[in-house]
Parts: C-alpha cells; sequence; structure tokens
C-alpha cells in the first residue's frame, strides 16, 4: 500500500477536526451546525427552539426558587404534564436528526477509515445519549402523569379551616370484602395550610360511645350517639356498607360514616381522607429501600390468631416492606395503644425518610406502589399544594395526641375533654399560649418521668401512664 501524501492526511484531518467540531455544535447549540454548513432556515429554527426551551426552563428555574407552589403545580398538573411529554418526544426526534445532518455535514467519505469509523462512533454515543435522555424524561413524565390521573380526582378543593387542613388517615387490609372495612388505624392530620406544622390526633379503633358531626347522615340515625354492643369506631364503615341507601351522592358510604365520627368526636371538619392499604404500603417502603427505625423490643411477627413465625429483633436499622408492616401492625405481646404509637413512628420516619432526592431516583417504582397504596378525595388540582406543604413539614416537630388511655377512656369516652385536648395541642403548635389543667400536668410528670424510662410492646411508656409517641411535641424524639 503506498504511503499517504502529506498534503492529503493534513487535508483529512482538517475534514476530520471539522466533522467533529459540528457535532460538538450540534450537542451544545442544535442549529448551529446547519447555520455554519448546511441548510440555515433549518438552523435557526433549531436554534431558537434551543433557546426558547432553555429560555423556559431557566425561567421556571427562578421562579421555583423564589416561589416552590410554581414547580409544584407544574408537577402535578396532567395537561401541563401531557404538553411536557410531547415536547421531550419531539426534541428527542429533532436532535436525532439534527446530529445525523450534522454528521452528513463532515463529508463523512472524505474521511480516513479510522476516522470514519471514529465519526459513526461519536455520532451514535451522542444520538443515544442526548435523545435517549429525553426520551426516558418523557417516560418519567408520563408516569408521573398516570400516576395523577390514577391517584387523584377532579374533585372540589376545600378551604383550609381556621388556618388549618384537616386530613382522615385510614389503615386497613385490602384482600376480599375488606377494602375499606373496619380500617386497623385512625389518625387526623392536621396540617397548617401556611408553616406546614401538622399535628397527628390518634383516635382508638374501639371507640365507642360518641356523637357523630351535627346535621349529618349517622347523627340522624344515631340522635343519642354510637352506642350498642358491637358499635366501634373500627365498625361505621361496615355500617354504612349495609345501609348503603342512607348514603346516596357518596362515593364511598364506609368513609364518610367514618369521616362523620371522627368530626364528632374531635369537632374537626375534615377537609380529605386517604385510605392506605397496608398491604399496598409495604410495596411503598420496598420501593423506598426501606424504612430506618428504632426497634427497642423484639416485634413478634404474626400472632394473634395465628402462630408468630419469627421476630424483628431490637436495633436501629433499616427494615424492609415486611418487616415495616409488621412492625406497625404487630399486637402480639402488646396492647392496641402500644401498636398506635408505633404506626405513629412509621408515619413520622415516612415523612423524613421520602426525600425529594429518593423521590427522582426510585421515582417510578415508588409511583407503581402508591397507585396501589392510598384511595384518596384529595383532588389533583390540590396535589402541589399539599406537596409543598409536606416539605415544610419535614423542618419541623411532629406532634401527636392520641385520645387513649390513661387520658381518656374509650369505651366512655369524655367528649368535651377530647375536643379540649384537641384546641390544646392546635394552639401550641400555633406558637399560642397553653396553660395546661393541674390534674393533666400532674399526670404528664408521673407517666413520662417514668414511663421513658421502659418500654412495651416496642414503645416507650405503658397502659397505665400512656406512650410517649402517642402524646409528644416531637415525635422524632419519642420513637
Amino acid at each position: 500500500m503506498p504511503p499517504v501524501p502529506p498534503s492529503r492526511d493534513a487535508a483529512s484531518r482538517v475534514h476530520f477536526r471539522r466533522a467533529v467540531t459540528l457535532l460538538l455544535m450540534t450537542l451544545l447549540l442544535p442549529g448551529t451546525a446547519q447555520l455554519v454548513a448546511g441548510n440555515r432556515r433549518v438552523g435557526r429554527f433549531a436554534l431558537r427552539v434551543w433557546l426558547t426551551c432553555a429560555g423556559t426552563l431557566a425561567v421556571v428555574v427562578l421562579l421555583g426558587l423564589a416561589w416552590h407552589g410554581v414547580v409544584y403545580y407544574l408537577l402535578s398538573s396532567t395537561v401541563v404534564l401531557g404538553f411536557l411529554r410531547l415536547v421531550l418526544c419531539v426534541l428527542a426526534v429533532g436532535w436525532a436528526g439534527l446530529f445525523l445532518d450534522a454528521w452528513r455535514l463532515g463529508q463523512p467519505l472524505e474521511l480516513r477509515q479510522k476516522q470514519r469509523l471514529a465519526m459513526v462512533g461519536l455520532n451514535g454515543v451522542l444520538c443515544f445519549a442526548v435523545a435517549g435522555s429525553l426520551l426516558f424524561a418523557s417516560h418519567v413524565v408520563a408516569v408521573q402523569r398516570g400516576f395523577i390521573t390514577a391517584m387523584f380526582g377532579d374533585g372540589k378543593a376545600t378551604a383550609a379551616h381556621q388556618g388549618r387542613y384537616n386530613v382522615l388517615l385510614l389503615g386497613g387490609d385490602s384482600g376480599k370484602d375488606r377494602w375499606g372495612l373496619r380500617p386497623d388505624s385512625l389518625t387526623v392530620a392536621s396540617i397548617d395550610a401556611e408553616t406546614g406544622r401538622t399535628v397527628l390526633f390518634g383516635l382508638p379503633r374501639n371507640m365507642t360511645s360518641f356523637p357523630f358531626a351535627k346535621g349529618s347522615v349517622m347523627a340522624e340515625q344515631f340522635p343519642g350517639g354510637y352506642d350498642c354492643d358491637t358499635c366501634e369506631l373500627n365498625s361505621l364503615a361496615t355500617w354504612a356498607g349495609d345501609h348503603k341507601s342512607l348514603f346516596k351522592g357518596y362515593a364511598d358510604p364506609g368513609v364518610e360514616a367514618t369521616v362523620e365520627g371522627v368530626e364528632g368526636i374531635t369537632g374537626l371538619p375534615i377537609n380529605y381522607y386517604a385510605m392506605v392499604n397496608l398491604q399496598g404500603f409495604r410495596s411503598m417502603v420496598q420501593a423506598l429501600g426501606g424504612l430506618k427505625l428504632n426497634v427497642r423490643d423484639r416485634i413478634p411477627i404474626g400472632g394473634v390468631g395465628g402462630p408468630v413465625t419469627g421476630y424483628i429483633e431490637p436495633g436501629v436499622q433499616r427494615l424492609n416492606g415486611f418487616e415495616t408492616l409488621w412492625f406497625a401492625r404487630s399486637r402480639e405481646s402488646a396492647d392496641d395503644y402500644s401498636r398506635m404509637a408505633r404506626q405513629k413512628c412509621v408515619m413520622n420516619a415516612m415523612l423524613q425518610q421520602l426525600s425529594p432526592t429518593t423521590v427522582v431516583t426510585k421515582f417510578e417504582s415508588i409511583a407503581k406502589a402508591s397507585e396501589k397504596l392510598v384511595t384518596t378525595d384529595l383532588p389533583a388540582s390540590e396535589l402541589g399544594r399539599f406537596a409543598e406543604l409536606a416539605l415544610k413539614a419535614r423542618s419541623q416537630p411532629v406532634s401527636t395526641v392520641s385520645f387513649v388511655p390513661p387520658a381518656i377512656n374509650t369505651g366512655d369516652p369524655d367528649i368535651p375533654t377530647i375536643q379540649s385536648m384537641v384546641r390544646r395541642a392546635l394552639d401550641k403548635a400555633e406558637g399560642k399560649a397553653v396553660a395546661k389543667p393541674a390534674a393533666t400536668r400532674k399526670k404528664a410528670r408521673k407517666g413520662f418521668s417514668a414511663g421513658r424510662q421502659s418500654t412495651v410492646g416496642g414503645s416507650i411508656g405503658n397502659l397505665h401512664d400512656g406512650y410517649a409517641a402517642n402524646e409528644s411535641t416531637d415525635l422524632s424524639s419519642s420513637c
């Protein structure tokens, strides 16, 4: 093979550098390769599109830094997400086309064989990296849009009550004939509409003899209160399911009856509800990569009507979905109120550990798990607002108040005392001066001076003196 003349070799290197430069120009400023060496009309159009997209992104970022609500709105609007998905797909195809055209403008046939191969490889890598990234982003947007469509409806948004949103959280098993029936866990999350400061009010599932919200369906049926042999708080959904004709116009009679009971007990008007499927909760924790929890006692897996099949050993550790579910629901060697305390610790761990970074890196698996996890009447239009409040809540202590012994007799609850406890807790969370009754202060000193030194069923405290996580001004320190 005859040697390549120096002049031809130099020209080849010039052509190669030119070809590489055109590809890099397309990577950094799409359309500039066409402006200098190709169809200028195409180049001008592509550059304008790129500058428009870059400028829009910059404006959104700046607005987001000044007002987080903009970002939350964009991430929760199905119309915006649908448009964004289309834009990302078009950009992926268009940018890939510009790379191919830039490769053509580099005149590959005038390059030496090794240079041609290098250009083919470089062009392929750039096309795959840029177009692939945009198509993946389009897929993530589609998952987000599908998640919102599946999870949230277009129902009517409700205003905050005295500056707070009150959300009823229900937890129970799904399975045949059980979804929504006899919830194992009932908690009202009262959230400050400005600061996100949250107070969790825990209601025992076995509470009896309580009134309903005035003017409600259940108040008409039980004007003297819910008082009978089987009338426990968690049986309201079953009762309503057997009397659906009374709840015309309500999507879920069981939830409506439970809401009316909770409103009658606490005096808090409920804005929305979220019903948590405990088996779906297991999938959610798996998607998060587990939850870090402080297991203070050996927690049995199983029991209460079935055999104990294992234990969760003590220690600060990351529990998988199966273990976290049993940490939250185990009743073997414990009472219901100890379990309520552990459930609040799980809620707090979810709030603290579900960080924006975790959501971004594991978004698709979290979204799929969430579709099986929660049923809610929170409208999609309010999703951005509550996402912002959740982020604010992470930086503040979560308070808890539970209507359980020794403060409350669940079989014959003192409703005025319960509603007084609610008002005091909300006033304290909002920084207002609160004077506790002397009897309450004495009981608190007795319970937590000794109770914090011991644990029962994995929770600090005991049945006689109360459990720390059930009444705390900072839930993290009680878990």
